[in-house]
């Protein structure tokens, strides 16, 4: 999914950032030519399908294809057919491409997710791709939208896609039919008309040069095959050259002969009169992640000064070599069609450990922009100060929201980079550092259950780098973060099975955190499953690693979450020996609220146990310690429980003392029952009402 409305063919039109959804692509005015193509997709809207004929009503959207090789224009025409219709469709565009630029088709789950979020729709971390798409068809079905899908790979890409309302259109882009899709007529491209090919040229050479020898135009067109990204190449040519005519440049053309097709030789032609440093930088923007290209990219690629890096992209961009992005940030794309005769001309002119280490270079850059941009958020830390005043100028943000404007912009890209480092296996190092640095920048600046879509992806990056290269603990790491996800969209089974295996990891890095967390885990998942047998079991082995290390505060938590699965079973007995011992831990480690609550938790089971009195006293002493702990809500809650239990034992005069007081602290409060405020980590909603001492 890209929030740019770009042109992946290196046809002429200019690159527009903008959201997803809900509007559609701005008009450049640039666009030429195509009348033909234009009236008859517009009229294949129109068209009665095969249902229609058939006396049944259309099951699902019209899917418009244009098809044709890159660099002819097809996604400049698709975004301009969208642009003429896009008013008769009120609920805006959706844009997606659904093939990388190293020509990786997208995985549907990706292309669907970022289709969810930018309808404003939900979607949980670690969806499969069968849920994501019946929810996009689901967010359709009462739109009237149309999706534009650039660069299909499979018939199957645009297929899962397809929303099942007839109301909205699907217009794809791609290099063949789509054999597999019903009632789907190709589009399919060649080359511009010769007067709107010469109006191209214009627009880069000036209309003099064409006009006064319209003859060595048309020859130049010609030789172009009137192929838009060539006559761009042509264009930015001349355009760098103003004494050269354009007879000159046909010329040039065809004395290479049959050497491949015009987009082939117009490159080579540029590429030739570059010099030996802008050829290399050209070369090596081959390698930025998801084609998308910054000052700091290019500069950390090249090993150059941000600045000769801005001003040789600025250069590259007259040429036709880039597109510029319109974005807050100056950013470009690579043309899609370019890129194959990059990554040629690197394989015969670069060493592969030049290009190793222009990548380490370029993820060496990101981390430290990402570090810079989680350590502003961090200004009252005395560290983070220090950490940003030891950077250089240029990685440093002026405030936080330039750092997260910067996030949100890049943040494609970043995930790209991601994807690729861990792809290329040779940088794990790096990788692993750029995946920690991103993890930490888009939960300070996005928060984490915002960013779980992105960090789940990131986790299963940072579990594919710990199991390549042996690493137990950062396996351990990567599957409790997966599992905690999974279990917070309500996969629990999936969640339990990772907990265990995070705690086999732990257990073979000797890692006593993650072995203890994974247990307790494990423990929890149970309880969700309402296995409380199996829960009490594995939170017993957490409590005992803890008491065996000595670690009191983690040891008197579990105390009450094991009293808090045996009340969840009816076992009250239990239960309250385990609340005893929590208040105990608590008390020790002078944890005062902690001690009032889990008082408060004590005097519940004994309520529900039948011991009426002693809920009464445990009471009275659980709301002494919440007043030391200045716990306004517990004081509340406690007296609100302890008035119930009074009305029990046939004193109503003083429970409606205690009522007032509680009204008195809550003020404008007013819950309706006790529980509703003393939820604390171990609170819980009794299912059982039997009595078991």
């Amino acid at each position: 999914m890209t929030d740019q409305a770009v042109d992946t063919d290196g046809t002429d039109v200019s690159a527009q950032e903008q959201p997803a959804a809900a509007e559609s692509a701005p008009t450049t005015g640039q666009f030429l030519g195509r009348s033909r193509e234009l009236k008859e997709l517009r009229a294949d809207i129109e068209r009665a399908g095969l249902d229609t004929l058939s006396g049944r009503k259309a099951p699902r959207a019209r899917v418009l294809l244009i098809a044709g090789r890159p660099g002819f224009g097809r996604t400049a025409l698709a975004e301009e057919l969208v642009e003429q219709v896009a008013g008769d469709y009120p609920d805006g565009v959706l844009r997606a491409r659904l093939t990388e630029p190293d020509g990786t088709p997208v995985p549907t789950e990706r292309t669907a997710r970022e289709l969810l979020t930018a309808l404003d729709v939900a979607t949980p971390p670690g969806a499969a791709e069968d849920d994501l798409t019946e929810a996009l068809r689901g967010a359709l079905a009462d739109r009237r939208a149309v999706l534009l899908l650039d660069d299909a790979a499979t018939a199957g890409q645009v297929d899962s896609l397809l929303p099942d309302s007839p109301d909205c259109l699907v217009v794809a882009v791609s290099q063949g039919p789509l054999t597999g899709i019903a009632d789907v007529r190709p589009c399919t491209l060649g080359g511009l008309d010769t007067k709107s090919a010469l109006d191209l040229l214009a627009r880069h050479t000036g209309s003099v040069r064409i006009t006064v020898d319209p003859r060595a135009a048309e020859e130049l067109v010609e030789e172009c095959a009137g192929q838009p990204a060539a006559l761009v190449l042509a264009g930015g040519w001349l355009a760098a050259r103003p004494q050269a005519a354009v007879a000159d440049l046909a010329k040039h053309l065809r004395s290479e002969g049959d050497e491949g097709p015009p987009l082939t030789r117009a490159f080579r032609l540029v590429y030739a009169s570059l010099p030996s440093a802008a050829a290399r930088i050209l070369r090596l923007l081959s390698l930025a992640p998801a084609g998308m290209v910054d000052p700091h990219t290019a500069s950390a690629l090249a090993g150059c000064s941000i600045h000769a890096a801005r001003t040789t992209l600025d250069d590259f961009a007259g040429l036709g070599l880039l597109r510029p992005v319109d974005s807050p940030l100056p950013q470009f794309e690579v043309p899609g069609c370019l890129l194959p005769l990059l990554r040629a001309l690197t394989e015969t002119h670069d060493r592969p450990s030049e290009l190793q280490l222009a990548r380490a270079r370029m993820l060496e850059r990101t981390v430290r922009l990402l570090v810079s941009c989680r350590a502003i958020t961090e200004t009252d830390s005395s560290p983070a100060r220090e950490k940003l005043a030891g950077m250089p100028r240029s990685l440093r943000f002026p405030h936080p929201r330039a750092a997260a404007d910067w996030l949100r912009i890049r943040r494609p890209a970043l995930l790209a980079s991601a994807r690729a480092a861990v792809a290329d296996g040779e940088l794990d190092t790096l990788a692993r550092r750029l995946m920690a640095a991103l993890v930490r920048a888009m939960v300070a600046h996005i928060g984490t259950q915002a960013a779980a879509p992105d960090l789940y992806g990131i986790h299963r990056l940072v579990l594919d780098v710990a199991e390549r290269r042996d690493l137990p603990r950062e396996k351990a790491a990567a599957l409790l973060n997966l599992a905690d996800l999974d279990a917070q969209t309500g996969r629990t089974a999936e969640a339990l099975v990772r907990y265990r295996a995070a705690l086999d990891a732990g257990r073979e890095a000797d890692d006593p955190y993650a072995t203890g967390r994974a247990m307790e885990s494990v423990g929890g998942a149970h309880q969700e499953l309402g296995d409380y047998e199996r829960a009490a079991d594995w939170y017993g082995r957490a409590l005992a690693q803890r008491l065996a290390r000595d670690e009191r505060v983690d040891a008197a938590r579990l105390y009450g979450r094991i009293a808090t699965v045996h009340t969840y079973a009816g076992r009250y007995g239990e239960a309250l020996r385990n609340w005893r011992s929590a208040v105990t831990g608590h008390r020790r480690n002078g944890d005062v609220a902690a001690q009032a609550r889990a008082l408060s938790e004590l005097a519940r089971v004994q309520e529900y146990a039948g011991r009426p009195e002693e809920s009464l006293y445990t009471c009275h002493e659980a709301v002494e310690w919440a007043r030391r702990a200045e716990d306004v809500r517990l004081q509340a809650a406690l007296q609100l429980r302890l008035a119930d239990t009074l009305d029990r034992l046939g004193d109503p005069v003083a429970a409606g003392l205690h009522r007032s007081q509680a009204e008195r602290m809550l003020g404008d409060e007013r819950p309706e029952n006790a529980s509703a405020m003393e939820q604390g980590p171990n609170a819980c909603e009794i299912r059982s009402a039997s009595v078991e001492d």
